[in-house]
């Protein structure tokens, strides 16, 4: 599945079939969630979390993809994504683009 933040793929025609999104809600455990509370005492990358954001950004993406090739999509357009706070810890990451099919 070709997948790009542009409207339109050099040489290619395509047909819009439709919005296709995918979003999960992940968190770290409470025993991390200290552990990055005191490291932003002397700053630095908090790598939990960024290894949990880029889980979510791959869960969010797999269900996009997921939707995208029910539809007999070739592609994925304009993608997009979207981070929101849900809770203290937890965070909701959205991805969606339209899905397209060459002709």
């Amino acid at each position: 599945m070709l997948l790009t933040t542009t409207e339109a793929i050099s040489g290619k025609e395509f047909e819009v079939l439709g919005l296709v999104k995918g979003s999960t809600i992940q968190t770290v455990n409470a025993i991390r969630d200290i552990g990055a509370g005191l490291k932003t005492l002397v700053g630095g990358e908090l790598k939990k979390y960024t290894q949990m954001m880029e889980g979510a950004r791959d869960i969010a993406t797999g269900r996009m993809i997921k939707e995208a090739e029910d539809l007999g999509a070739d592609a994925i357009v304009g993608v997009r994504y979207a981070t929101s706070s849900i809770m203290q810890s937890a965070a909701e990451v959205t991805t969606y683009g339209t899905a397209v099919k060459f002709i």
